[in-house]
């Protein structure tokens, strides 16, 4: 019998998996019923539910991203719930096409349960993201016309 992955190994999978590019594998590390939340995401849904539609949208990302990825300064932070996590660090993230980098930094607050993720609260730099790959422009286009 295999042991259930704790929340901090949860979190180091999945964060392994999106810096590898292994988009297609990252939703089964989600309940059926999985809430995710994007808070600080201009002009997003913010809000996602259920494991099919985070892992359609894992696959967007997957064939859409011009962006590489690597993870540093990774602090995971036990809480007084054993099945809540928060996880902060910085992503090196590097346009494939056109060469140009920065850092952004992240924070998640993961709720795992029996080793999947049942809810996650995901606070990423989107505006950098947005600058990067060339975005901006029409995520204030967006933003203006709500």
């Amino acid at each position: 019998m295999s042991e259930t992955r704790s929340p901090r190994e949860t979190f180091h999978v999945l964060l392994d998996g999106i810096t590898a590019g292994r988009f297609t594998e990252l939703a089964a590390l989600y309940s059926e019923d999985v809430v995710v939340e994007t808070p600080l995401e201009p002009g997003g849904p913010g809000r996602f539910e259920g494991r099919k539609v985070l892992a359609e949208r894992f696959a967007l990302l997957g064939e859409q991203s011009p962006l590489e990825l690597s993870h540093r300064n990774v602090v995971v932070r036990e809480t007084d719930d054993p099945e809540v996590i928060v996880a902060e660090w910085d992503y090196e993230v590097r346009h494939r096409t056109t060469g140009r980098s920065l850092t952004a930094a992240n924070i998640q607050v993961l709720r795992v349960r029996d080793g999947l993720i049942v809810h996650s609260r995901d606070f990423h730099d989107h505006l950098a993201l947005a600058l990067l790959t060339g975005t901006l422009p029409q995520l204030v286009a967006a933003l203006e016309s709500e």
